[in-house]
């Protein structure tokens, strides 16, 4: 029997394997990687990212709550990026898909849910409980008027989250029910894909939120290296200049000591009463003035007023004198 046999054959015991649901949250489905559309979103675009996301999910749980009267909650699940086309290839061919303007930056975003959801919130807004089976079909006038009225007003929602990198005032531009025809972007775009989870009563769909990551580049830039104003650097100029006046009154230990001495370890546990240290300092060499273990003058030993006391010289080298 060979050695990998052997290691074959060990019992799984020797290797606990981790609760069956942990074994699940950790394996995921792989992804196919691009060579010819490397990442382009940093660690730091994320993280804003997340933070104007999670914004407008708390924001658009309030408001789908008040207008559908019903309770909802939406949370963020993730932020990846994509290429355009590969974003549609994983919608169904019948999906709920609205396309919006990004004024004042160029091209424009998505945001889409399943159509029976779509149709649910119709429903809810119309005083129906949302419940049971919805029709698989293109909105009438009537509830694309009622669709276009929460839509705005998540819309509205959307661009507050985004005041702190950018002026953005979005504004719907056309709905389709076929994701192949809602053209955003062109294909080989990459665009910043935001996915929630939402619950309506008892349905729970999955909301996508599409941005072009080309119009967003710079705002997402300089919010991750803010340019000061004039206001904010006058405010951080007076507050170091308040930091060093109160510095200098703050109460620091001060010790004037001798140079440290070298011990072996066995004379140090030897030590008994009425043992002499040789301290091996030569007598006209200053004294070190230390403060938390740094030292940051050279003192000699004085008096004042019949006080001890240690007066700052310049360190001067010992020239060999005799060690007291």
């Amino acid at each position: 029997m060979s050695l990998s046999d052997t290691v074959a054959d060990a019992p799984s015991a020797a290797a606990p394997r981790p609760p069956e649901g942990q074994a699940r949250a950790r394996r995921r489905e792989p992804r196919t990687y691009d060579f010819r559309r490397p990442t382009k979103l940093s660690r730091e675009h994320v993280r804003i990212l997340q933070i104007t996301q999670e914004s407008f999910a708390r924001q658009a749980t309030t408001t789908l709550t008040s207008l559908l009267r019903t309770g909802v909650r939406v949370e963020l699940t993730g932020i990846e990026q994509f290429s355009y086309d590969d974003y549609i290839a994983t919608l169904p061919s019948s999906y709920f898909v609205a396309t919006f303007t990004l004024e004042p930056l160029a091209g424009k975003g998505v945001l889409a849910w399943p159509l029976d959801s779509a149709m649910a919130m119709v429903d809810h807004m119309l005083g129906g409980s949302g419940a049971g089976d919805q029709p698989n079909r293109p909105m009438t006038g009537m509830e694309s008027a009622i669709t276009g009225h929460l839509l705005a007003r998540l819309l509205d929602e959307l661009g507050q989250a985004f005041a702190p990198v950018t002026a953005l005032k979005p504004a719907l531009d056309s709905v389709e029910y076929n994701p192949q025809l809602a053209q955003a972007a062109s294909g080989s775009e990459t665009v910043m894909v935001a996915t929630y989870s939402m619950r309506i009563g008892a349905r729970e769909p999955e909301v996508t939120l599409v941005l072009p990551f080309g119009s967003f580049v710079g705002p997402l830039n300089n919010a991750a290296s803010p340019q000061l104003s004039d206001v904010a650097k006058h405010k951080r100029q007076r507050a170091l200049e308040a930091i060093t006046e109160r510095i200098n009154d703050v109460p620091v230990d001060v010790s004037v000591r001798f140079n440290p001495l070298d011990v072996p370890s066995g004379d140090l546990l030897s030590l008994a009463v009425g043992d002499v240290l040789l301290l091996r300092h030569a007598q006209d060499s200053p004294l070190q003035v230390t403060t938390n273990d740094v030292t940051f003058a050279h003192a000699l030993p004085s008096n004042h007023r019949r006080r001890l006391a240690a007066e700052i010289v310049p360190d001067t080298s010992t020239g060999g004198k005799d060690p007291a």
